[in-house]
């Protein structure tokens, strides 16, 4: 009932907007997962946990920064060298989220001792990172000259 009543305060654009972004991150999240899942399957041993996570943070990372970019912020640049401010940009506000994300996962790896639970984590931190990284991307990524940057 929460949930609907949050809903009901939201404009027809923001409840649109909302709706695009759940969706990416959602998308985002299964390419994360998914390329965890297949890192999983090559790489044994005590080092798999970290190489899952690495490789599934930058699967997800180039999906999720492609989708805000063009959909979600309406975003274009003029230059290869603005591109590569604004990935970088996307990345260090990304670190934040990623430590909730990493530190969600490795959380339910060591309590519980399974797979399912860690990508349960997995989901979970993404979740939340996600919403998080809206706010942070909005603010200080996706600005647009004479825009002010925290408003």
């Amino acid at each position: 009932m929460k949930f609907r009543r949050a809903l009901v305060g939201l404009s027809r654009d923001n409840a649109y907007l909302t709706f695009k972004y759940a969706l990416f991150a959602a998308f985002s999240i299964f390419a994360n997962l998914g390329v965890q899942y297949l890192t999983a399957r090559i790489i044994e041993g005590k080092c798999q946990l970290y190489a899952c996570l690495i490789t599934g943070t930058l699967g997800g990372l180039v999906v999720k920064y492609a989708l805000d970019k063009h959909f979600i912020f309406y975003y274009h640049v003029a230059h290869i060298r603005e591109e590569g401010v604004r990935f970088f940009l996307y990345s260090l506000m990304g670190i934040v989220t990623t430590l909730i994300f990493w530190g969600t996962e490795i959380a339910f790896e060591m309590a519980f001792r399974s797979s399912y639970a860690r990508y349960m984590g997995g989901l979970l931190g993404l979740i939340v990172g996600y919403a998080v990284k809206y706010q942070l991307d909005k603010r200080f990524v996706f600005v647009r000259p004479g825009e002010d940057s925290v408003s």
